[in-house]
């Protein structure tokens, strides 16, 4: 028999969910099968799997050592499991360039994602953000403890929009980010390339222009369509459409571009994009809505959109958040933006 005892940074979660992270290599079925028969039991009672963890409380499991060992996929030396999966992160760490930490907490991790790096994996092999966080930590010798929490990023960008992105370094960071995305407490501004014209102004003078309207995913293509209101969406795709708001100030416009400080207040897939779109100024170089190829001051052609994730506002929050109550992130635009 060996005993878990939950400590704070685990404390919250499921008790399924945390037994799914701990023994990394069971299958969830091995694991009800195992909660049924009291192999696994929480706080020497029978358990669901539901359960709501606490600090302290004692899971017991009832395994040979040989089977623990092999449904926990082991961590060697805090860096890499018996398998190789492991090694994806110091690949990541090593070979997506340009990325920068911005800020950083106990729990949170604050990055300047550059265009073309993903935020997570499109495929297996592939390696993103995520990955590179966890390489990250691991060469500047912060606590990693992958068999509980895997670092991840908890807001995610499009691979070719850059700008800031929240990475959450623990259970409790990933758990507090969540929930103030999910409540719409966070600001997000972003700066965008539009075409065409709008009425510009100083972010003082200028007031914020409102948009609202639904936007309907269409999955097999990965692209949205924004519509006024709910009688245009054709009938049979009105329960999945989603109400969006966006604000937008026009800042400064020349030779048929327009930048704009983007407010994003809900935050659906390609929302800023199709948005902009659907009022006749889509992205510069963003071709999937519309855009044409934008020349950028450092004379490269651009073929993606041209987005930058820019400043995130966090609300007052309780005194033992401190360090993040109220604090504003700032990521300037690239050189090649504008």
């Amino acid at each position: 028999m060996k005993e878990i005892i939950i400590q704070e940074k685990d404390a919250g979660q499921r008790l399924d969910k945390f037994l799914k992270k701990y023994f990394r290599a069971a299958g969830t079925g091995f694991l009800y099968k195992m909660l049924r028969g009291k192999n696994i039991v929480l706080n020497e009672k029978k358990a669901e799997g539901k359960e709501l963890l606490q600090t302290q409380d004692s899971i017991r499991v009832f395994f040979s050592d040989e089977t623990f060992e092999k449904m926990r996929g082991t961590v060697c030396g805090g860096h890499l499991d018996q398998d190789g999966v492991s090694k994806i992160y110091g690949k990541a760490y090593r070979e997506l360039k340009g990325i920068r930490v911005l800020w950083e907490t106990d729990d949170l991790i604050f990055l300047d994602k550059p265009a073309g790096v993903l935020s997570q994996q499109d495929r297996q092999e592939s390696i993103s953000l995520n990955e590179w966080i966890t390489g990250y930590l691991l060469a500047d010798g912060q606590p990693v403890e992958l068999s509980h929490y895997r670092p991840s990023v908890c807001n995610r960008l499009d691979r070719n929009t850059s700008g800031i992105v929240i990475g959450a370094k623990t259970y409790a960071g990933s758990r507090l980010a969540a929930g103030l995305i999910k409540e719409h407490r966070l600001k997000k501004y972003y700066y965008a390339v539009v075409e065409g014209k709008l009425q510009t102004g100083t972010k003082e003078s200028a007031a914020m222009t409102y948009l609202s309207g639904f936007l309907y995913k269409d999955r097999q293509s990965n692209r949205v369509t924004v519509y006024r209101d709910m009688m245009e969406i054709p009938e049979q795709h009105r329960r999945e459409a989603a109400r969006i708001e966006t604000n937008y100030r026009a800042l400064e416009y020349k030779t048929g571009f327009t930048l704009l400080e983007v407010e994003l207040i809900t935050g659906k897939t390609h929302q800023i994009r199709a948005h902009l779109a659907s009022i006749g100024h889509p992205l510069a170089g963003d071709l999937k809505y519309g855009g044409h190829p934008y020349r950028s001051p450092d004379g490269s052609i651009k073929k993606a959109q041209m987005l930058h994730a820019g400043k995130i506002v966090f609300p007052k929050l309780p005194e033992s958040l401190g360090p993040i109550s109220g604090k504003s992130i700032e990521c300037p635009m690239p050189e090649y933006f504008w």
